[in-house]
C-alpha cells in the first residue's frame, strides 16, 4: 500500500477509508486529536477555513468542527467520543448540522504502525445503505483525499 487513499464499502452500511503515512503512530494520532495540529490539515475544500475546532478528548467528551467559506456559508459537525486508546484507536459519533446522512453515524479510527509508517483505517457506519451511498455521492472521497494529502505534507515537514 502506498500513500494513496483507499475507500471501500465492506458492508451495506459502512465506508472504510485507509491511508498510509510516513510518520510514527504517536505523531499521526496527535495530528488527529490536538486542535493546533488538526487545524493545519483539515481545512476543507479550497476557499474554506477551519473556523471552529474544539476537542474534549475523553470518553464522553465532545468535539465540534465548523468550516466556513468566503461567502459566509458554514458546514458544521460534532459528536461524542465513545472510546479513546492513545495512540491506537478513537471511536466516536458523528452528526453534521445539516443532517444529510440519515442520522448519527459511528466512526472508528485505528492507527497501526509498521516500520515507522502509520496506517489509518477509518470505519464509518451509517444508518442505512441509502445514507452511506448519499455520503459517497457528495464527493467525500475526493475531499478526504485532499485533507489526507495535506496531512501527509504536514507530517513530512515535522517528522
Amino acid at each position: 500500500m502506498t500513500n494513496t487513499l483507499i475507500v471501500t464499502t465492506p458492508s451495506e452500511c459502512e465506508i472504510v477509508i485507509t491511508r498510509v503515512f510516513n510518520a510514527p503512530r504517536n505523531l499521526v494520532f496527535d495530528c488527529w486529536t490536538k486542535p493546533e495540529l488538526l487545524r493545519r490539515w483539515m481545512l476543507g475544500p479550497e476557499g474554506w477555513i477551519f473556523a471552529v475546532c474544539e476537542i474534549d478528548l475523553k470518553v464522553g467528551g465532545k468535539y465540534r468542527f465548523v468550516w466556513r467559506n468566503s461567502e459566509g456559508n458554514e458546514m458544521g459537525m460534532g459528536g461524542v467520543y465513545r472510546e479513546i486508546m492513545p495512540p491506537e484507536r478513537i471511536a466516536d459519533t458523528q452528526l453534521f448540522d445539516e443532517d444529510w446522512m440519515g442520522g448519527e453515524t459511528a466512526g472508528t479510527l485505528v492507527f497501526t504502525e509498521h516500520g515507522g509508517k502509520t496506517t489509518t483505517t477509518n470505519t464509518i457506519r451509517y444508518s442505512s445503505t441509502v445514507a452511506r451511498d448519499a455520503a459517497l455521492a457528495t464527493g467525500m472521497a475526493q475531499g478526504l483525499g485532499m485533507g489526507y494529502d495535506r496531512l501527509d505534507t504536514y507530517l513530512a515537514s515535522i517528522a
